[in-house]
């Protein structure tokens, strides 16, 4: 099966206020991300989705870059099995990153990726959040502290790994497909 459980409803049905915000997105990335026509399903729930997922991924401040909260939900999402959310963010890893292999190497086995000693801290903390919060003690903010991570920074690795638990298991239930534009964002350059 390779299409939603959910159908999506039509942009032109939409509320005002989140048709003009799928608009901004299409404007900006040349489609619409299925998540956005997805979730609109229902308006509330997308509309503190959305609220959430800003205050977390736009979050000005902090020392995580845009490129390490991609790949914290790259990883994190990869643990939860959910294609949708693989592929649509690792498309922005890779291109905030500048690296084209970098999302699949966090995806299939980040230990292995080429990233820095600060970003496997970082995903360790993170993969830990995703897989054995109860599991969180005092130790593991050691290991964040020596990179320089704040507690500020640790709350934000584990609420975006937190949201995105939230967001894999929507997009996995609803069969959520990725849009093909994704699979190709950050690996071929852009066409001028």
């Amino acid at each position: 099966m390779t299409t939603n459980r959910y159908p999506a409803p039509e942009l032109k049905d939409l509320p005002d206020d989140i048709k003009a915000k799928v608009l901004e997105v299409q404007e900006k990335a040349g489609f619409v991300p299925n998540v956005f026509l997805a979730l609109a399903r229902r308006p509330a729930e997308w509309r503190a989705f959305f609220a959430y997922h800003d205050a977390l991924m736009l979050k000005e401040g902090g020392s995580l870059t845009k490129g390490d909260r991609e790949m914290i939900v790259t990883a994190t999402s990869a643990a939860n099995q959910c294609l949708y959310c693989v592929v649509a963010h690792g498309a922005i890893l890779r291109i905030y990153e500048k690296k084209p292999l970098v999302a699949d190497q966090v995806a299939v086995n980040w230990r292995k990726a080429d990233i820095t000693p600060r970003q496997t801290a970082m995903l360790e903390f993170a993969m830990k959040v995703c897989l054995r919060a109860h599991e969180i003690d005092d130790a593991d903010f050691a290991p964040l502290h020596a990179h320089g991570f704040s507690d500020e920074d640790i709350w934000d690795i584990a609420a975006i790994t937190a949201f995105f638990g939230l967001s894999n298991r929507m997009a996995s239930f609803s069969n959520m497909q990725p849009n093909p534009e994704f699979y190709l964002m950050g690996r071929v350059p852009k066409q001028k």
